[in-house]
């Protein structure tokens, strides 16, 4: 029986995939700021503003009244209060590294 929990919670090839896009979206960062420094909050704030982007495109491509086949209706407002969650919790808790094939090299040796 699936609950609305079950919504939030993502399954396995789910977390993957975030991993993943997490890891891509962390070494862009990086990359870029080392081609062309800037101060901190101009480059997160410029993050900040891309993924406002993103939401507005990917709700766009949604349609209105959930025509898309995942099910997912754009909430604004609801939304925007699970992406400000999300973003608190990036600032409080720092992840465990499960294990060293999963890291994102820093540099070279």
């Amino acid at each position: 029986m699936s609950g609305p929990i079950d919504a939030v919670r993502p399954d396995a090839e789910e977390r993957a995939a975030q991993a993943a896009l997490e890891r891509a979206l962390t070494v862009a960062f990086w990359q870029v700021i080392q081609r062309r420094p800037m101060p901190a909050m101009a480059a997160l704030e410029a993050a900040a503003r891309t993924v406002g982007a993103l939401y507005r495109q990917v709700a766009a491509a949604h349609g209105p009244h959930g025509t898309c086949a995942c099910g997912w209706e754009p909430d604004p407002e609801a939304d925007l209060i699970v992406l400000e969650a999300m973003l608190a919790a990036g600032l409080t808790h720092r992840p465990a590294a499960a294990d060293l094939a999963a890291m994102v090299p820093a540099g070279r040796a």
